[in-house]
């Protein structure tokens, strides 16, 4: 497989990760995304704003929130977010600070 295929086939594979996120799973919180696999769509777009910028791109945490999403975070949050328990707080907490340190770390 040459360069470009896989590149192809892997913004496909992201595509169709953030396609069902946003369309198929939208009962799924981001909260819940965090706390069991150590990252969400915030991340998601974050990853998508730190390559931009990477190459040159000048893009802001919320312009990347809003391709990502299709929408502002103001409306993904009165469409779809639910409140949440302490015990999901303390432990969106908890994975957070150990996700978000390793993520950037790797980068």
């Amino acid at each position: 497989m040459d360069d470009q295929i896989q590149i192809e086939l892997e913004a496909t594979a992201f595509r169709t990760l953030r396609d069902h996120l946003m369309d198929k799973r939208t009962d799924v919180q981001n909260i819940d995304l965090m706390n069991m696999a150590g990252f969400c769509r915030n991340c998601l777009s974050r990853w998508y704003q730190e390559a931009a910028n990477k190459k040159g791109i000048e893009m802001t945490k919320d312009e990347a929130r809003e391709i990502f999403y299709g929408m502002t975070m103001d409306e993904w949050k009165a469409n779809y977010q639910t409140p949440v328990s302490d015990a999901k707080q303390q432990d969106f907490k908890k994975s957070f600070k150990e996700n978000f340190n390793t993520n950037h770390e790797n980068r």
